[in-house]
């Protein structure tokens, strides 16, 4: 009889337990899902970046002469073109004339300095022959192309041929001096030299003289 009480009674403590315990469990709050991360855009690496386009450079503009140099050689022409010599053995030769002073006062200046250069721009050797010791000739025009002056008409000549060698990439020079007693200021005279020999071989240069 006491067994069976004893039986009984732990019965009702063991059911009484589990359903606090059930109890304790069911009232336990409900964990809220976690928010889940935004996946992140990446740049498509096969894209490539967006450049601006570059601005396009401005064309450069060929340079033009200075005022001051046209006031001091306003007659003075351009590139240099290659003459087309009708002798064969002029071929590669340049003439490059200078005058000096600049401006050409005629106050001030008795006598103008022309310097000549003959440059050979070949690559052979031109020789020159010369019946006399005289290699160039300078003449002063006027407007009307009319011969004011002549260098050789004051300078001997002397009949002593010669020969005249120019390798390539090199020059030969002559200055002389031409008087400015027939010129008259503000008109327009032109300084031309050339060889006599070889008369082709030619150049020219006109100039203002100023009071």
């Amino acid at each position: 009889m006491n067994r069976r009480l004893a039986i009984a009674v732990l019965a009702l403590v063991l059911d009484w337990s589990v359903s606090s315990l059930a109890q304790e469990v069911t009232g336990l709050p409900e964990a809220s899902p976690s928010p889940t991360a935004r996946p992140q855009a990446v740049p498509d690496a096969s894209t490539p970046p967006t450049v601006p386009p570059p601005t396009p450079a401005e064309p450069q503009q060929p340079q033009k002469r200075g005022w001051s140099s046209r006031l001091l050689h306003p007659f003075s022409g351009g590139k240099q073109r290659d003459p087309d010599y009708k002798n064969g053995k002029l071929k590669g030769l340049f003439l490059d004339l200078q005058l000096s002073p600049q401006p050409v006062k005629l106050s001030e200046v008795r006598q103008l300095t022309v310097q000549v250069t003959l440059t050979n721009k070949s690559k052979r050797a031109v020789t020159l022959d010369f019946p006399n010791d005289q290699r160039i000739d300078i003449q002063l025009l006027n407007s009307a192309e009319s011969v004011l002056t002549r260098w050789s008409d004051n300078h001997a000549i002397k009949e002593k041929p010669g020969t005249l060698l120019i390798n390539p990439q090199e020059h030969v020079e002559y200055k002389e001096t031409i008087a400015t007693r027939d010129l008259s200021p503000d008109k327009v005279y032109t300084v031309e030299v050339f060889f006599p020999k070889y008369p082709e071989l030619r150049v020219r240069q006109k100039f203002l003289p100023a009071p």
